[in-house]
C-alpha cells in the first residue's frame, strides 16, 4: 500500500492526550466534531459533515489521541454510502445514458484521461505516491473514492485531503459559474435539510437491511472495498426494478459521515499532516488545471451536441457530484443530462480505477 514518505521533523507538541482516559478522549472527539460540522452546514459547504468529523479527528489524532474506529460500525458506514449511491442512479439516470451513450461515453473518457494524466504527473514529480496521486485525481464521488484506495493501495488519509480540498474548489468554481449564468447577483441558494423527515417503516428496515446484508457479503467476498461496492451492486439492481425503496434519512447519513470521517480522521499522523502541507500547493495547482480543462471540455460538449453551455460545463465538472446535483437543481439545466454524465464517469471510475491506478504508478516508478 502506498504511504506518502515520513516528515524529516515533527510538530511542535502543543498540546498532547496521551494522558487522557479513552472514554475523555472519545467525549472530546464527540464535542470538536459537532462544534466542526455545526458551522460548516450551516455555510453549506460540500460534504461538511464529513470534513468536520474528518478535521475533529485530526486535531485529536495528531494530539496524541491514539483513538481507533471499531471495524463493523466503519463497515456499515460504507455498505450505507453504497446504497446511497445507489438511490442516486435511479431508473431516469439510466434511461439517460441508454439514450446517448455514445455522447457520455467521449465525455466521460476525456475526463479520465485528463485527470489520470494529472494524477501520472504528481506521482512522476514526486508530489504524491503513485496510486494516491490516481485516486486522489479520480473525477468520481469523494467519499466513494476515499473508500476505494484504501481498498486498492492507496493512502485513505492523502486521498481524503486531494478529493475534499477538490469538492471544495469544484463547488466553489461551479457555484460562481452557474450564478454569473443565470443572472448578475443572482444566488443558488441550497435547500433546506429535514433532518427528521416522516419515514415508512417498512423502506427503513429494508435499507438497513440492504446495507447488513450487503456488508457483511461484501467482507466475506473478499472484494476490496467489498462493503461498499456490493450494497451498491445490489441497491442499483433492487432501486430500479423498484424491489426496494432505498430510504436514508438525514440523521442516519449525518452518523455515517461522522463515523467515516473519524475513520479516516484518526489515521492522520504529523508526519501525514507536514507532508500534505508541503504538497498543498502543488495539489490546488493541478486542480485549477483540472477545473479548467474539464470547463474546456464542456464548452466543447456544448459545439458539438448543441446542449446549453451551463448543462455542458456542469455535466463535465470534476467530482462533487452531490455538490453539482444541488446547483443544478437550482439553475436552468438539462439536470437528468447533468447528473447522467455524472454518475457514468463514476460508474467507469469504479471499474477502471483499480487497474489504471497500478499502471499508472508502475510508469510513475
Amino acid at each position: 500500500m502506498d504511504r506518502a514518505p515520513a516528515g524529516s521533523g515533527a510538530l511542535s507538541r502543543v498540546f498532547s492526550l496521551s494522558s487522557r482516559a479513552a472514554p475523555a478522549r472519545w467525549a472530546l472527539l464527540l464535542l470538536l466534531s459537532i462544534g466542526l460540522m455545526v458551522p460548516l452546514q450551516l455555510l453549506r459547504l460540500p460534504a461538511a459533515l464529513l470534513l468536520g468529523a474528518m478535521s475533529a479527528a485530526i486535531v485529536i489524532a495528531v494530539g496524541d489521541g491514539a483513538l481507533s474506529m471499531p471495524r463493523w460500525p466503519f463497515l456499515f458506514a460504507q455498505a450505507l454510502i453504497g446504497c446511497l449511491v445507489a438511490r442516486s442512479i435511479g431508473s431516469n439516470i439510466l434511461a439517460t445514458l441508454s439514450q446517448q451513450w455514445p455522447v457520455f461515453l467521449a465525455g466521460v473518457c476525456a475526463v479520465l484521461v485528463i485527470s489520470t494524466s494529472l494524477g501520472l504527473l504528481l506521482a512522476r514529480w514526486r508530489v504524491l505516491p503513485g496510486t494516491t496521486a490516481v485516486w486522489g485525481s479520480a473525477p468520481g464521488a469523494a467519499t466513494v473514492m476515499v473508500l476505494m484506495a484504501e481498498g486498492f493501495g492507496g493512502d485513505a488519509r492523502l486521498v481524503a485531503f486531494m478529493q475534499f480540498l477538490r469538492v471544495m474548489m469544484v463547488a466553489i468554481a461551479a457555484s460562481l459559474v452557474a450564478r454569473w449564468w443565470v443572472a448578475p447577483g443572482a444566488t443558488v441558494v441550497p435547500a433546506a435539510i429535514d433532518w427528521f423527515p416522516a419515514l415508512g417503516a417498512v423502506p427503513l428496515a429494508e435499507t438497513l437491511a440492504l446495507a447488513g446484508v450487503g456488508a457483511l457479503l461484501g467482507v466475506a467476498s473478499r472484494l476490496p472495498a467489498g462493503a461498499l461496492l456490493v450494497p451498491l451492486v445490489a441497491g442499483i439492481v433492487l432501486s430500479s426494478t423498484h424491489l426496494v425503496t432505498i430510504t436514508l434519512p438525514p440523521w442516519l447519513m449525518a452518523g455515517s459521515y461522522a463515523l467515516l470521517g473519524w475513520a479516516i480522521g484518526l489515521r492522520f499522523t504529523r508526519d501525514i499532516v507536514l507532508y500534505a502541507a508541503r504538497a498543498f500547493w502543488k495539489i490546488v495547482l493541478s486542480t485549477i488545471v483540472l477545473i479548467a480543462l474539464c470547463a474546456a471540455l464542456g464548452w466543447l460538449l456544448h459545439l458539438a451536441i448543441g446542449t446549453d453551455p451551463l448543462t455542458a460545463y456542469l455535466a463535465t465538472s470534476p467530482g462533487g457530484a452531490d455538490s453539482v446535483a444541488v446547483i443544478a437543481a437550482s439553475a436552468p439545466v438539462d439536470v437528468p443530462f447533468v447528473m447522467a454524465m455524472q454518475m457514468a464517469r463514476f460508474m467507469i471510475v469504479l471499474v477502471v480505477g483499480p487497474p489504471l491506478a497500478k499502471r499508472v504508478a508502475r510508469w510513475a516508478s
